[in-house]
């Protein structure tokens, strides 16, 4: 809207899209948010309804859970003038979600892309996510444009839906290499190398990665903060190996980290980070036993 900044209304305030409207709101962008519970956030205006919240917004972000949540919000859209609107959805759920809703959107008047986010609240407070367009080129450039103040790594994928596909690919790269500590810590345990020892050499060396050693203090319990829930990596993973399967595939290292979800439930870890699975992987070589000995 040329003469002034494009008003942002973020749908769904939990942990991203507080964090996704709190980034705009530093950034100076008027932004509002709305969520069926009622949640608020300090430093963001709420809106008393999802009506008032399109009203009052050029750009409208979705931030939500799952496949049902945000196919319920789509239609709900879909009942309001959506004209000149600009819907964005960073939701990590099935392409065809949005894909399936792309004609009715384009027919309300507004244009509609998938923008999935890569690194969890505090990398987008910070700038540092990073963000997987799926869209026609026009739709693209226009939502990067929008979400400049979240990232400066923002890519476009491909049509409709590839952003989604791109996420699967870039996070589930980080769900084989958690699938690979899980496989590796009862080693360390059983052979009585200490769990922070093994991950401070594994951290600073090329087999460690970022995500590790930003989180080793989590894996040693050392900080009980969540940034990104182990129950959030299971529901993810769940997806990831359903469209992986849509397309033909097949991947083993997905299933590999599927088989720890019942022994981090059994430990109450699933609303812990999911750092705990590695400190959780590793105690399980004290009897000797990893939870795929259990299972066969």
């Amino acid at each position: 809207m040329e003469g002034r900044m494009e008003r942002i209304g973020v749908i769904g305030l939990g942990r991203m899209g507080a964090a996704i409207a709190q980034r705009f709101g530093m950034a100076g962008a008027p932004v509002r948010g709305w969520t069926r519970s009622g949640r608020t956030v300090p430093g963001v205006s709420g809106a008393d309804s999802l009506a008032g919240l399109v009203a009052q917004s050029d750009v409208v972000i979705l931030s939500l859970y799952d496949d049902a949540a945000v196919g319920a919000v789509l239609d709900t859209l879909l009942e309001l003038p959506l004209e000149g609107r600009q819907i964005i959805d960073t939701s990590t759920v099935s392409p065809q979600i949005v894909q399936s809703r792309a004609a009715a959107l384009t027919g309300k008047g507004a244009r509609a892309v998938d923008a999935p986010i890569s690194g969890g609240p505090e990398l987008v407070r910070a700038g540092q996510c990073g963000i997987f367009i799926g869209g026609a080129e026009a739709d693209a450039m226009a939502a990067r444009a929008v979400l400049a103040p979240l990232s400066e790594r923002i890519f476009h994928t491909g049509p409709l839906g590839a952003g989604l596909v791109m996420k699967v690919i870039n996070n589930g790269m980080l769900q084989a290499y958690w699938a690979g500590l899980a496989d590796l810590m009862p080693l360390a345990r059983r052979a009585g190398l200490p769990l922070e020892t093994v991950l401070t050499i594994l951290s600073g060396g090329p087999a460690g990665l970022p995500a590790l050693r930003d989180r080793l203090p989590k894996v040693l319990g050392q900080d009980d903060s969540v940034g990104f829930p182990a129950r959030g990596v299971f529901k993810d993973n769940a997806l990831f190996r359903q469209i992986v399967a849509a397309h033909g595939g097949h991947a083993p290292t997905l299933e590999r980290l599927a088989a720890e979800e019942g022994a981090a439930q059994a430990a109450g870890l699933l609303d812990h980070d999911l750092a705990r699975l590695v400190w959780l992987a590793y105690e399980a070589g004290a009897a000797n036993l990893s939870q795929r000995d259990l299972l066969d």
